[in-house]
Order: C-alpha cells, then sequence, then structure tokens
C-alpha cells in the first residue's frame, strides 16, 4: 500500500463526517453547514503541506469531490443543508482546490488554501452571527465584519506559513480580503485568482 493511501481516506473522512454532521442543522443553517465543511479541509490541507499527501492526489481528490457536488445541481436535486440552488461556490472551492497545488509550490498553496478553507469560513460565521443578530436573510450577504475577520486570519496564515512580518502579512491579506468582498466574481474563484497573481510578487 502507497504511505499517502491511509493519510488520504483519514483526509477525506473529515471531509464527509462534516457533510454527515451538518445535515442535522439542516437547510436553515446552510450557510453556515458549507463553512463547517470548508473547516473540515483543513487537515487535508495540513497533510499535503507535511508532504503526506502528494500534491497530485491532493488534486485529484478535490476535482472528484467537486464533481460529487457539482452533479447535484445539475440534477436538481441539492444537498439542500449545504447546497444552494444557482449557487455553485462550493463546486468553485474544490475544483480551485484541485486546481491550486498544481500551479503553485506547495509552501504558497498552503499558505491560500488555508485562507480559502479558514477565512472564509470565519467571515461566514461572523456574518452570520452579525445577520442573524439582526434579523435579516444571511445566505448570500456580506457584511464588513466577516471581512476583518478574514484579514485577521489571513493575516496570521501568511505570517506563520510564508513568513511574511507583519506589514506584508497584513497587505497579502487585505488584497485577498477585497477578493472575497467584491460582487462580481465568485469569491470560491476570485480567492485563489488574486492569490495566484500575489504568488508573482512573493
Amino acid at each position: 500500500m502507497d504511505p499517502w493511501i491511509p493519510y488520504t481516506i483519514i483526509a477525506a473522512s473529515f471531509i464527509f463526517t462534516a457533510i454527515g454532521f451538518t445535515k442535522k442543522f439542516g437547510e436553515r443553517y446552510a450557510w453556515i453547514n458549507r463553512k463547517i465543511i470548508h473547516f473540515s479541509l483543513v487537515p487535508a490541507i495540513l497533510m499535503f503541506y507535511r508532504g503526506l499527501i502528494p500534491g497530485e492526489v491532493f488534486s485529484i481528490s478535490a476535482f472528484i469531490f467537486g464533481l460529487f457536488q457539482l452533479w447535484p445541481h445539475l440534477s436538481r436535486r441539492e444537498f439542500s443543508w449545504y447546497q444552494i440552488k444557482h449557487n455553485y461556490g462550493e463546486v468553485f472551492f474544490a475544483f480551485s482546490a484541485s486546481a491550486i497545488p498544481l500551479i503553485l509550490p506547495r509552501n504558497y498553496a498552503t499558505a491560500l488554501l488555508l485562507a480559502m478553507a479558514v477565512s472564509d469560513g470565519v467571515t461566514g460565521l461572523i456574518r452570520h452571527y452579525y445577520f442573524t443578530k439582526n434579523g435579516f436573510n444571511v445566505k448570500l450577504k456580506k457584511h464588513w465584519t466577516g471581512s476583518l475577520g478574514f484579514l485577521a486570519t489571513a493575516s496570521i496564515i501568511g505570517g506563520f506559513v510564508l513568513g511574511f512580518h507583519l506589514v506584508g502579512s497584513m497587505l497579502w491579506a487585505a488584497f485577498l480580503m477585497l477578493a472575497e468582498y467584491q460582487p462580481y466574481l465568485d469569491d470560491n474563484l476570485a480567492v485563489p485568482l488574486v492569490g495566484s497573481v500575489l504568488f508573482l510578487l512573493y
């Protein structure tokens, strides 16, 4: 047995456990459930970072997971507790996660993947709390409070993973935050695109 197989199985189990677990919360918490599933990718990212899961295996696995999530949309039978009709964000997330290890070095790819999984997840939780507290529909809303959460967590990731000093880390995080906040392109595509361009300055 190849040594990466057990680690890949363990990493996948975190993701599918999160999908099964969040089903208990139901459709009302679809946006929160998506973010919990985002967080569940962290073990896989860290195993990729440590070399326990090869980049090509991570990439293929993420691509397959993207197809797994695309099919319910195409068949109009979404997993309603975390998939939202006409919103393919979780599919874009998986396909972006598939591409990143193929085009970027492991160290930088890890930082960008963690920003997508952790920072975006924290952003969603903060915004959900804010809008729920204020009685608004939270499904597709964005707010500056969540962006601050993204900026803070991505700055920490940039510092620890990439070794940026404080200013450099905050600048890297700020560009990713703006990519996440803009309304024109799904953030699961915009963040990896901007992050990949920023690599040219890394």
